[in-house]
């Protein structure tokens, strides 16, 4: 049974904050805590968007009225899985358990 390295994309809100440098370093520190007893395994970072018109690159992250949307890309590895599907499903429980009611969505399983 093969190695996979599963992304995971999620959507962090955080409130009171004035910049966008300070939102994602809030967010990525707040994710980073919470995991850390449970998945510490997980690298956190913050994500980036691709401009469908001259495909810069953009930072995954809004501030409006001192609350920011922050988008976080969560990376972690999966030991001897089935399926990549299985590999993406265990990746997803794992996060899930530790970020309870932040949405997380499956963006990439990659064998190793």
């Amino acid at each position: 049974m093969p190695d996979y390295v599963v992304t995971i994309e999620s959507a962090w809100l955080v409130r009171d904050v004035k910049t966008l440098d300070d939102a994602i370093g809030i967010a990525i520190s707040e994710a980073g805590k919470r995991l850390n007893p449970q998945a510490k395994f997980v690298e956190v970072e913050s994500g980036f968007l691709t401009c469908p018109y001259c495909e810069e690159t953009l930072s995954s992250a809004i501030v409006v009225a001192d609350t920011a949307l922050v988008g976080l890309v969560l990376e972690m590895k999966v030991f001897r899985a089935e399926t990549p599907e299985h590999a993406g499903r265990i990746a997803k429980q794992t996060i899930g358990k530790a970020l309870r009611d932040i949405p997380l969505k499956l963006l990439d399983v990659q064998e190793q």
